[in-house]
């Protein structure tokens, strides 16, 4: 990267506030929101995949994964493969000094923690697939496995220079590298380890703690402006922007959702409002940087309603248990918000030579949301469907009968969350 960039104060700041909000996410966000989904026997299986998550990638990120996400070493040298990966130049941060700047005059060791936030967030959202029946050997395998061999690629293709971004692909903050990732992967995951010994199609298990869901889903609310308002690496028009999309699509997003639930179910469910406003987030994520109020308001509304069906209509027809709708919310909310980005981005929000979607004349937008969509989901599926089979063949995956019965807590970490 450049270091002739003057250092700016104000966008430092700005990022390193976006860089804590978006740990917020998953640190308490995703351990209380699938903490609380599960049952109490379970809850802490949830809380330690969550922290092991954080450091595990971590680790791994400034070791080699920023480097091959962000490196530009092969594209440089003019080799082929600077489409697929970024390099070795910055393993271990190599060359990464506290007076190298980056885009919007940051310090790059700044911009290396805020995109290491991402990549802790995505392999956590895979945890509401196959809660309550996964080994936690096999679940650290998967994940280190999972995190270099699908997240990174996936970064670098849309946000490091790779194919993707030369595609043109608009990913503002997330909705390919981050959700269609996660949820397609979510989805295999459900498939291959099974449905949980007790489960109905039809018949939801009762979260155990509601209280719990509302915290993580506030968490993940605040987080999500860091995630999607941090994403433009300055404080300035775009990050007002994909502040207040984000709001409105949220709340467009858990309107909608009560509303359906009230109608369909006779209830406005506290689960069913959170659940809404996380596939609200979802879904804008990509589009916060290049549409308006209009695309935050139609977004919202649209993926609700597909999530709810996906949920509530598809899921139990279907028999897959995907136990905390990973696949449901965050799979098809990504997969709604990339795809309707090429509907809804307007030049009023992205500048003069911004891009235009379809619903403003231009198709072209639209094409290429569709491919990159697609790619996403193809590559997450293939390398997911790998990636399970090795591990299940080396450490195993689904936990004993015995244990999913009496719960992972007391089973795989010698502990219960509730001691009376």
């Amino acid at each position: 990267m450049d270091t002739t960039y003057l250092l700016d104060s104000g966008n430092t700041a700005w990022i390193i506030v976006a860089t804590i909000l978006v740990l917020l996410m998953t640190i308490p966000g995703i351990a209380l929101f699938y903490g609380g989904l599960v049952r109490q026997k379970n809850i802490l299986s949830i809380v330690m995949q969550s922290l092991l998550i954080v450091g595990a990638v971590s680790v791994l990120w400034v070791a080699f994964g920023y480097s091959f996400v962000f490196g530009t070493g092969l594209m440089d040298s003019g080799n082929p493969l600077g489409a697929v990966i970024g390099g070795f130049d910055k393993v271990f941060l190599a060359g990464i000094t506290p007076q190298t700047l980056t885009t919007g005059g940051i310090p790059e060791l700044l911009f290396v923690l805020f995109q290491c936030m991402f990549a802790i967030i995505t392999p956590a959202l895979i945890l509401g697939s196959f809660a309550e029946r996964v080994k936690f050997s096999g679940f650290l395998l998967f994940t280190i496995l999972w995190s270099i061999l699908v997240y990174m690629p996936m970064a670098h293709w849309v946000w490091g220079g790779g194919f993707l971004q030369q595609m043109g692909a608009i990913d503002f903050a997330g909705g390919t590298v981050v959700h269609i990732n996660a949820g397609i992967s979510a989805l295999m995951m459900a498939l291959l380890v099974g449905r949980r010994t007790d489960y109905r199609p039809g018949q939801p298990m009762m979260p155990h703690n509601v209280a719990f869901v509302f915290m993580g889903t506030a968490f993940l609310w605040l987080g999500w402006f860091g995630f999607n308002a941090g994403s433009g690496l300055a404080a300035d028009g775009i990050a007002a922007n994909a502040f207040l999309v984000t709001h409105l699509a949220t709340c467009v997003a858990a309107l909608t959702w009560m509303v359906l639930d009230w109608t369909c179910n006779h209830k406005p469910t506290t689960v069913g409002a959170c659940t809404g406003a996380v596939a609200g987030l979802v879904a804008i994520t990509p589009a916060a940087g290049t549409v308006d109020l209009l695309g935050a308001f139609f977004i919202g509304l649209i993926t609700s309603l597909v999530c709810f069906y996906m949920v509530g209509v598809v899921k139990p027809k279907f028999g897959y248990d995907d136990t905390l709708d990973a696949f449901g919310v965050h799979g098809i909310g990504g997969i709604i918000g990339s795809i309707l980005t090429g509907v809804f981005a307007t030049q009023a929000i992205s500048g003069e030579g911004g891009v235009e979607g379809a619903l403003y004349g231009d198709w072209h937008q639209l094409w290429v949301q569709t491919a990159a969509t697609l790619v996403s989901i193809a590559f997450s599926a293939v390398m997911t469907f790998i990636l399970f089979k090795v591990t299940d063949k080396l450490v195993g995956i689904r936990v004993d009968k015995r244990v999913e019965e009496e719960g992972l807590d007391i089973y795989e970490h010698g502990e219960s969350a509730y001691n009376h």
